[in-house]
């Protein structure tokens, strides 16, 4: 098999088996605490440690993404599977929410599975594939993304909650043994540029269109984090008082990833061939206007359909945006350029839910679709104008190993 065929399949899994691992633990967060005796105060330490990974990550990611370019990109991605391996292993064995905390921050300080496995894809897959590629590892973290909570939830139920985060570092440490065996890093130029992050910032804040790609990060990340704290409460309204109002929400909450699962990679084959600009356009496009379509629909049948064609649409998103990012920067900076997509997603992910839930508690729950939905179509107009900086970037493609 050839080398860049092998790598993204393996690393498929790898991300595959990670996603599910990190949607077997943190969802049951909540419901650990109480476990361990939390009972004031729940709704606060539940908030506190999910946000806690996201501001370290976005802290922590510029700094891995200059390590990478410096010492290649398979190496960080063997580091951050061990940390996730002893970090959910170590989770097994808390007995108060500040050792949950300790644990959370050094995820988000240490941890970086999925976006060094993109960087990796980005520079080691041939340019006529990289839609592909990069389209494909999408499906790989929205599926295990969807039977992550599956797992997660049967397992506690059989074994209890604390086995069950053991488990999801087995899952960790097998996806890492994969890559450390199976996985090869051909094409690896190693950056000589002495500097710091700092510098790097001044370098990407000089790449118009690098910037433009991690300011449309931030507002789609934003978007989708916008909606999950309304999104499980509003399914569970729209369902009426039925005896599987649980599991009728799981469903219709996991339909956008079942989506990317099945069309990601038709997006990526498309982007091969029109350009990932415009295939982000769509995919904003279809998002946007498929949050807004949701506020229409009363009954859950038909909120369900939209929710799965918003997914169709959504999904082409993030691997143009990836994309994006490999094509507007040099080689040797690729993994700097990665890891501040890293820190983008990671801002979008604390400002969203921050955002969804202060509408959501003021003023009617559509409001927060209204408001996400102008949201997508905004950042569709940026794109859609913008494009022409998009363009010329691909026209002067900086060739590999070249710094510009």
């Amino acid at each position: 098999m050839v080398t860049w065929k092998r790598n993204l399949w393996v690393l498929w899994i790898g991300c595959f088996f990670t996603a599910a691992s990190f949607s077997m633990v943190i969802p049951f967060l909540p419901l650990f605490l109480l476990q361990i005796g939390v009972h004031e105060h729940t709704e606060m330490w539940s908030g506190l440690l999910f946000s806690a990974a996201f501001f370290a990550g976005a802290i922590a990611a510029p700094f891995w993404g200059r390590v990478a370019d410096k010492y290649g990109r398979k190496p960080m991605i063997i580091r951050a599977g061990f940390v996730l391996f002893v970090i959910y292993t170590l989770m097994a064995f808390v007995t108060n929410p500040y050792q949950i905390l300790v644990l959370r921050i050094l995820q988000g300080l240490l941890s970086g599975f999925i976006p060094g496995a993109i960087a990796l894809i980005g520079t080691n897959t041939p340019n006529e594939k990289l839609g592909y590629a990069l389209s494909l590892i999408s499906t790989a973290t929205a599926s295990g993304s969807i039977l992550g909570p599956l797992l997660g939830g049967g397992m506690a139920d059989l074994v209890g909650n604390r086995w069950a985060f053991a488990s999801a570092g087995i899952f960790v440490l097998i996806a890492t043994l994969l890559i450390i065996f199976w996985v090869i890093e051909e094409n690896f130029t190693p950056s000589k540029e002495r500097g710091s992050v700092r510098h790097d910032l001044i370098v990407a804040w000089s790449n118009r269109p690098l910037m433009l790609v991690l300011i449309l990060t931030v507002v789609t990340s934003c978007s989708i984090m916008t909606i999950e704290p309304v999104l499980p409460l509003y399914i569970v309204k729209l369902g009426g008082s039925t005896e599987n109002t649980s599991f009728l929400a799981g469903m219709v909450f996991s339909l956008p990833g079942i989506a990317s699962a099945l069309f990601a990679p038709l997006w990526g084959k498309k982007a091969d061939k029109v350009g990932f600009h415009r295939v982000l356009v769509i995919g904003l496009l279809g998002g946007g206007i498929g949050t807004l379509a949701q506020i229409v629909f009363g009954h859950i049948l038909g909120f369900s359909i939209i929710r799965f064609v918003y997914g169709i649409f959504f999904c082409a998103v993030y691997p143009a945006l990836n994309g994006l990012v490999v094509k507007s920067t040099p080689e040797d900076f690729r993994g700097r350029a990665f890891g501040l997509s890293q820190t983008s997603n990671q801002i979008g992910g604390m400002i969203g839910p921050m955002i969804g839930g202060y509408i959501g508690g003021i003023f009617p729950v559509q409001s927060v679709f209204a408001i996400t939905g102008v949201l997508l179509l905004v950042a569709t107009g940026i794109a859609y104008w913008k494009s022409s900086d998009l363009n010329s970037t691909l026209m002067r493609k900086v060739m590999p190993g070249k710094s510009s």
